[in-house]
């Protein structure tokens, strides 16, 4: 649990469900009141996390027949520079709540992969920008956690460091693949940071997100955020 050295930064308050479904469960309840809540100051933003964790509930909000509040605007936590059909995309992965949502493109901020491979992150960086002028309230932000540590496509500390000063960044993965993310700037914006946890494989990574461990690339990319909150199932829960 926390060490006297790194106490820095948010608080941390972890949630573990009784299992997958029960978590499944309660994120797809949270969506629906973020895509709901409406606004008469700016937009609503909702930020989208990637992987297969939050997959059922963006499928099961999509099954509902939610209708989202006029001033509802999403956007994405990174993406894989890959074409937006690709089912490597985090935008496609979406496709079924995007078609059930029924936005305006102009209200769904996507990485444009179809632009080279910086002036995706720069078009991208623009936006979020624009949505910070526009005085956005970004209510809720969902994140998930590699086993190796990472968030989003935030990677490594050289990422970190890179990315101050702006809104996206383009990021080459450990895997040989690119990609855009938003930064640790943008992550601040966020009322409510939720990070969705699931799998035995990222219990080591979770131990040390729930230690605020400095070396943790997670948890350097939110030190500026008030809080954070970690939704997770027992199989990813650390022993002990």
């Amino acid at each position: 649990m926390p060490t006297p050295e790194s106490q820095s930064g948010p608080s941390v308050q972890p949630r573990c469900f009784a299992d997958p479904a029960a978590l499944t469960a309660a994120l797809t309840e949270r969506l629906e009141r973020a895509f709901t809540a409406a606004s008469e100051q700016g937009p609503t933003v909702v930020m989208l996390s990637g992987g297969n964790t939050p997959l059922p509930a963006y499928r099961a909000v999509a099954q509902r027949g939610v209708r989202p509040a006029a001033s509802l605007v999403l956007c994405y936590s990174d993406d894989r520079y890959v074409p937006s059909t690709s089912e490597g995309s985090n935008y496609h992965q979406t496709q079924p709540l995007l078609d059930a949502l029924a936005l305006p493109a102009a209200r769904v901020l996507r990485v444009r992969t179809e632009l080279p491979l910086e002036q995706a992150a720069a078009d991208y960086d623009q936006r979020l920008a624009d949505l910070a002028r526009r005085r956005a309230h970004v209510g809720l932000g969902l994140l998930g956690l590699g086993a190796d540590g990472h968030t989003a496509s935030l990677f490594t500390a050289e990422h970190i460091a890179r990315a101050q000063g702006r809104r996206a960044i383009s990021v080459h993965r450990p895997d040989g693949r690119d990609a855009v993310s938003v930064t640790p700037e943008v992550l601040t914006w966020v009322t409510q940071l939720v990070f969705v946890v699931a799998g035995a494989d990222k219990r080591t990574a979770l131990a040390a997100l729930l230690a605020r461990s400095p070396a943790l690339t997670a948890w350097q990319a939110v030190l500026g955020c008030r809080a954070i909150e970690v939704w997770t199932e027992p199989a990813a829960w650390p022993e002990g």
